[in-house]
This record gives structure tokens, C-alpha cells and sequence, in this order.
């Protein structure tokens, strides 16, 4: 679960996991951001498919830890702010 990191913003690329592996890669990763993470991007694709990237945007809009959900410039990715910066 490759994850970079870029002023604040942590990215996590799940591509060529299932749900239940992308699912519980977000969860370890929200539940280890500290302040210095604002924004996670994550990178599910859309190629083979959008499973995923509906998991992503069902499951956390309503998390206590997301402030809100942006897409992503392209449809393969999907940020999950946590605060303002």
C-alpha cells in the first residue's frame, strides 16, 4: 500500500485491492493521521471499475474524521479532507 506524502496531503493508492482491502487500508491510515495531515487522496482508479471509488465516497462522508469529500481532478482519485488548512 504505496503512500506518499506532498505538504500535507497523505496519498494512498489502493488500485488492484478488493473493498474489503481497500476499506480497511483508509481506515489504518485515518486512524494514524496526526495535524501535520489535512487531506488524504485516495488513488482507487476507474478503469476497471468503480467499486471502489464508491466505497470511498459512501463510506466516509459521514466519518467523524471527514470534514468532507473532493474529487479528485481526474475520476481515479477521491480526497478525504480532514481540516482546513
Amino acid at each position: 500500500m504505496p503512500l506518499n506524502y506532498d505538504f500535507g496531503v497523505a496519498e494512498l493508492d489502493v488500485h488492484g485491492m478488493n473493498k474489503t482491502q481497500a476499506k480497511t487500508a483508509i481506515d489504518a491510515r485515518l486512524r494514524k493521521a496526526d495535524r501535520s495531515i489535512y487531506r488524504i487522496r485516495v488513488i482507487h482508479g476507474y478503469h476497471g471499475g468503480t467499486a471502489i471509488r464508491e466505497l470511498v465516497r459512501k463510506s466516509y462522508k459521514n466519518h467523524p474524521k471527514v470534514l468532507r469529500i473532493e474529487f479528485g481532478l481526474n475520476q481515479g482519485s477521491t480526497d478525504l479532507v480532514l481540516r482546513e488548512l
